[in-house]
């Protein structure tokens, strides 16, 4: 079971629309979903991201422990590079996503909306004898992101993780308020949504369930680092790289504009030539209305779909784009 996540202090302000699972606790859009993507894709503005889990890990041998349990290499990760890691389950399916930063003194990482007593209660089963300390700070500091070319000035003493995608910075929670007061405009999570659903990055609990391996979304790319030594899944990972193929794949779909209603969350994916009668080759994992591409989605089919194959997406036609190789 999940823990619920903190509520926003930015629900009080105007126009703001409470998000839906798996983001509850922010608000969705404030009034105008549209500008609201203009304003991310041109670097203005800020998306409250005080929702998700925030942990750290402190002590001497942190990064070096962690590369023992993580996808990624972080044994020599630099102060202030940041990265995105994988925590597997033995058969290599996906548990856990972090998306972490090192200031020199702790690892910090933001994950998935109540998931974090999950992770920790890993982290701390893996301890043994290592020097790390782990703390769960969601109650503390909340994740606040800045778009890709923002010009906002980020508050001394604040940890950022930056990457192409933007800013993530790890807030003292009592500085929400403050923040928004002097880099407004607030923007919602859908519009944050809809910009990663246009980049086709994965995100955990949407495009996975309890079997997907990381070679089907993408995310060996990112988050996997093929050379280094062993961790808990490494072996699936290695054969499906250097033997076979992933069952599935993901997919970036446009939607019919036509439809006024996005297929949600779990929508079956089927052939279109075979009617809304025709065996389901996947799932629809995202959708979005974009504010230039209109309606679009990720979806995970079977890897033996033709890449050129017209879909369905919960009886909604839609063209595919390849995300990853069949």
């Amino acid at each position: 079971m999940l823990r619920q996540s903190p509520v926003s202090p930015l629900l009080s302000l105007p126009g703001a629309v409470p998000a839906e699972a798996p983001d509850e606790g922010v608000a969705a859009h404030y009034g105008d979903l549209f500008r609201e993507q203009r304003a991310l894709a041109d670097g203005t503005g800020f998306v409250d991201l005080s929702h998700r889990g925030v942990v750290t890990v402190n002590g001497p041998e942190r990064l070096s422990w962690l590369h023992l349990l993580l996808t990624q290499h972080v044994s020599e990760l630099p102060p202030g590079h940041a990265t995105e890691a994988l925590i597997l389950s033995a058969h290599g399916h996906i548990e856990h996503a972090l998306y972490l930063v090192d200031d020199g003194e702790t690892t910090w990482m933001h994950t998935e909306p109540g998931s974090q007593e999950a992770l920790i209660a890993y982290l701390e089963s893996m301890k043994f004898f290592y020097r790390v300390e782990i703390a769960d700070r969601t109650d503390e500091i909340a994740v606040v992101h800045l778009p890709a070319g923002s010009i906002t000035e980020v508050p001394e003493g604040t940890v950022v993780r930056e990457t192409a995608h933007g800013r993530d910075l790890f807030l003292p929670r009592a500085e929400l308020s403050a923040f928004a007061d002097a880099h407004g405009p607030a923007i919602g999570v859908l519009a944050l949504e809809a910009l990663r659903v246009e980049a086709h990055r994965p995100r955990l609990g949407l495009e996975t369930d309890h079997r997907t391996i990381p070679h089907e979304l993408g995310w060996l790319d990112t988050a996997v680092h093929l050379q280094k030594g062993c961790y808990r899944g490494q072996e699936t990972v290695a054969r499906v790289h250097n033997l076979g193929k992933p069952p599935r794949r993901l997919v970036f779909l446009h939607l019919d504009g036509s439809e006024v209603h996005l297929p949600p969350h779990g929508a079956p994916v089927r052939l279109a030539a075979d009617g809304e009668e025709g065996r389901q080759l996947g799932f629809v994992t995202t959708s979005a209305r974009h504010h230039e591409l209109g309606p679009i989605a990720l979806a995970l089919v079977k890897r033996n779909v033709p890449v050129d194959a017209q879909l369905t997406a919960g009886g909604t036609a839609a063209a595919q784009e390849v995300v990853v190789e069949p």
